[in-house]
């Protein structure tokens, strides 16, 4: 199993990359980042960076949209890193949450995602493309490579992942829900007639190691809030009816709003309805055992990759434990 770390562009980005430096030096095997260019700063500025200071790493969105830039642009920058730095990075995508919201937009429907997919990928990998009524490509990028993997929690969603995503994304680490969407997931390939097995599975959450859970609860909280947004947006339109499991839709009965100027930060005040079971069950928190045991679980369902979500008061010393007990004992 992979590990990978998700950063936050939070200025100054000098630390966002001395962060990624760290993450490479402890045998981390990808750094995400948020991608929400107006609550934090551009992401691609940043990745160019990552990228011309390490040698390893493979760097992207968690997750960017259809719906910010222009999917050639999307397509251009990811090429363009390829070209400069030897095909190291992944697209990570999603309908949008964050980055649209913020601008009074909605986010992108499942065509739209569906549609950018097939143009951001097949662009990237230096293919023929047809948009707008027009062929593209960029034939500069006759050897880039890019994976898109799909951010997915309802399931028109996990539908779509299945059958053209290259890799899911999981913004959760519950083993039981993980294996309600992996299957999910691997049925629509197969009905698509793909191979299920060649679909890279990710989940992601945020992980801090100690011995203080009740500190760890109240830095990670924010969430279980911000799951929550994706699973509103499933009840209102499917209604609490066993469309996903029970307990993503349960906890979310007390939410009463949420402001994204406290999107993805430890002490977040719109989060409070998040209770500490839930907090257990989508992060993973306490000594390096309870890392161990629930990354082994993890693992035994096909997961390919969990990244660590580092928005809490101790991120250096995460990075660190799990570079000298985690990441060696699942080699």
């Amino acid at each position: 199993m992979d590990i990978g770390v998700v950063l936050q562009n939070n200025p100054p980005a000098r630390t966002v990359v001395e962060l990624a430096k760290l993450a490479e030096q402890k045998g981390f095997s990808h750094v995400w980042t948020f991608d929400s260019h107006v609550l934090w700063q551009e992401p691609f500025v940043i990745y160019s960076k990552i990228l011309d200071e390490t040698e390893r790493v493979i760097v992207g969105p968690m997750v960017t949209n259809p719906g910010t830039r222009d999917w050639t642009v999307l397509a251009s920058m990811f090429a363009t890193l390829n070209e400069m730095y030897g095909n190291r990075t992944i697209c990570g995508i999603g309908r949008g949450d964050s980055a649209l919201r913020v601008l009074g937009a909605q986010p992108q429907t499942l065509g739209q995602l569906r549609e950018s997919i097939g143009v951001i990928r097949g662009l990237a990998n230096g293919e023929k493309v047809e948009l707008r009524g027009t062929e593209q490509q960029l034939a500069w990028a006759p050897d880039s490579r890019l994976e898109v993997w799909v951010a997915a929690y309802g399931p028109k969603a996990l539908a779509l992942t299945g059958e053209v995503g290259d890799g899911y994304i999981l913004q959760l680490a519950d083993p039981d829900i993980a294996a309600w969407m992996i299957a999910a997931v691997r049925r629509a390939a197969e009905r698509a007639g793909r191979d299920p097995m060649a679909i890279k599975f990710c989940v992601a959450a945020p992980a801090y190691v100690g011995t203080d859970l009740d500190h760890q609860r109240e830095q990670t909280r924010w969430f279980g809030g911000m799951v929550g947004n994706h699973v509103a947006d499933i009840v209102a339109r499917y209604g609490g009816d066993g469309t996903v499991p029970q307990v993503l839709t349960d906890y979310i009965k007390g939410r009463q709003g949420y402001d994204y100027a406290e999107h993805g930060r430890a002490g977040n005040t719109h989060t409070s309805f998040v209770p500490d079971e839930v907090v257990d069950r989508f992060c993973i928190l306490g000594p390096v055992e309870n890392h161990l045991k629930r990354l082994e679980e993890l693992k035994a369902l096909g997961v390919d990759q969990f990244a660590v979500y580092l928005q809490h008061d101790a991120k250096e010393e995460t990075l660190q434990a799990y570079g000298e007990s985690i990441i060696p004992a699942l080699s």
